[in-house]
């Protein structure tokens, strides 16, 4: 093969730091956003939070040139820092003098010295204060299990035993395996028998909360009837209903239950709400999921008649550039040090910009989403339009993906509550006069309908399709089924109640 040379012209697209640094602080969501701007602060000694204050002399000290400071004031700077490291010194070897050789076995610190931390703990904890509840951590279940465990007369036999099913035992309370697994783990061990494994799983079922390492829901049940008292009226019926009759019962046929039970649809109301009264789920009591807060990022209000759009200002720390290390840069000099300086002055610029295109396109997206569906801020998700990415990429004449950055895990506070701006973005179906009809109004008046129905006689998909269709929204069955599995509404045949 012959070499040879030849030269090409083309056109790359090329992605410089900046802009990468950008892009990837545009998709940061507040939280993640947070600590990147800790992890900059903490690295690059340029930066450094702005203090909200009432003159206006940090904004003109940010918004001058660093090469306005005179060295004079750059020595006067650095002389006032050694006035105050000398100062600490003195304070130091003051106490240095004044510390006795010994101290008193039987004394204590307090004792001879006033404690030299502020005293603004007992202050800033009420009295009444539940200090459990200051925990942010959450005991688990199998935490408590293992507490009434060790307060429970076991053998040590019997105590591994229970460990090994406690362990075996999920978060809403149900055993996740067999007990001949849980004995064969065992037998090597302990020499156990599978009748000794069912009596420590029967002493388990009592332990709180009631029905706790059941194997299916009619076990918990029955247990927690058990516990139920003897005096309760139709104790004996609900237990029947729940032993012979619980598939019908999930079923909701309730006249095939009132034939083989040969009562009154009044008396198997009077079951099913002592039925009602269980617990399916025991264990979601001791482990419940804790509450995740959201800090919006834009906040809408209604001011004189319109509708205004503005950023969080209390969701992100604000930075700036360090007026003093920044006065330390030297035009002329090529010092490693200088150039040190120089580069993370540098980085600190791009970085401050990045957080400032970011913001500002945020607003762009926000402002533009609350222009188009005004009429959700106004009248509820009826009447929420159809959007899609391609049309707010249009108005703010950026490209989708770069909306679909901005508009992930980012949030907006409105008056009816705080969404993620996805949320407001939906497809569309046709309606009967050619206009278009978002899902998200679809699902808000499937939601409504079921609320209004008959309990008895629930509304089926086919029956919902039709009564949108009178309203001229043209949607199929399969995407009414679609549409309500999304928003965790049961089927017809199991949102059916007696009345």
């Amino acid at each position: 093969m012959k070499q040879s040379l030849q030269l090409r012209l083309g056109q790359q697209l090329t992605m410089t730091p900046q802009l990468q640094q950008a892009i990837r602080l545009l998709q940061l969501s507040t939280l993640d956003l947070q600590a990147e701007i800790q992890e900059a602060l903490e690295s690059n000694p340029m930066l450094e939070l702005t203090e909200e204050s009432g003159d206006d002399s940090s904004a003109k000290d940010e918004a001058s040139d660093v090469s306005e400071l005179s060295p004079d004031v750059l020595v006067d700077e650095v002389s006032s820092v050694d006035a105050g490291i000398a100062a600490d010194g003195d304070v130091v070897s003051q106490l240095s003098d004044a510390l006795p050789d010994e101290l008193p076995v039987d004394s204590s610190w307090e004792d001879t010295y006033d404690s030299v931390m502020p005293q603004t703990s007992s202050a800033a904890i009420p009295e009444n204060s539940d200090y459990e509840s200051q925990d942010a951590s959450s005991e688990s279940l199998q935490e408590h299990l293992l507490w009434q465990m060790r307060l429970t007369s076991f053998t040590d036999k019997d105590m591994e035993i229970a460990a090994a099913i406690i362990d075996a035992i999920d978060d809403q309370g149900y055993l996740t395996c067999s007990l001949e697994e849980i004995f064969s783990g065992l037998r090597e061990e302990l020499e156990s028998e599978l009748d000794e494994v069912e009596a420590v799983l029967h002493r388990i079922h009592h332990f709180d909360p009631i029905g706790v390492g059941c194997r299916d829901l009619q076990e918990c049940m029955q247990i927690q009837l058990k516990h139920v008292s003897p005096e309760t009226p139709w104790l004996a019926e609900a237990c029947k209903l729940i032993t012979d009759h619980l598939k019908l019962l999930g079923a909701r046929d309730y006249t095939q239950i009132m034939r083989r039970m040969k009562c009154t649809q009044e008396e198997l109301k009077e079951m099913m709400a002592l039925v009602q009264t269980l617990n399916p789920r025991p264990g979601a009591l001791i482990s419940p999921k804790l509450a995740e807060y959201v800090v919006p990022d834009v906040m809408v209000r209604k001011h004189n008649g319109a509708w205004k759009v503005e950023l969080n200002g209390e969701a992100l720390p604000k930075v700036r550039v360090n007026n003093g290390y920044a006065g330390l840069v030297k035009r002329a000099d090529n010092s490693a040090d200088n150039t040190y300086l120089k580069n993370h002055l540098q980085e600190a610029k791009w970085f401050i910009k990045s957080l400032q295109s970011r913001n500002e396109t945020l607003l762009k997206v926000a402002t533009c989403i609350v222009e188009r569906q005004r009429g959700f801020l106004e009248h509820g998700e009826e009447a929420m339009k159809a959007l899609v990415l391609h049309d707010v990429a249009e108005v703010v004449e950026m490209h989708e993906s770069t909306i679909s950055r901005v508009t992930t895990q980012k949030y907006m506070h409105t008056p009816r509550g705080v969404f993620e701006l996805k949320y407001f973005f939906s497809s569309h179906v046709g309606t009967a006069s050619g206009g278009e009809c978002s899902a998200t109004a679809i699902r808000a008046l499937i939601k409504k309908l079921v609320a209004a129905e008959n309990p008895a006689k629930p509304l089926s998909d086919s029956k919902i399709s039709q009564i949108l269709e009178e309203q001229g929204i043209n949607v199929a069955r399969r995407t009414i089924a679609k549409y309500r599995e999304s928003i965790s509404i049961l089927s017809s045949s199991e949102r059916k109640r007696l009345t």
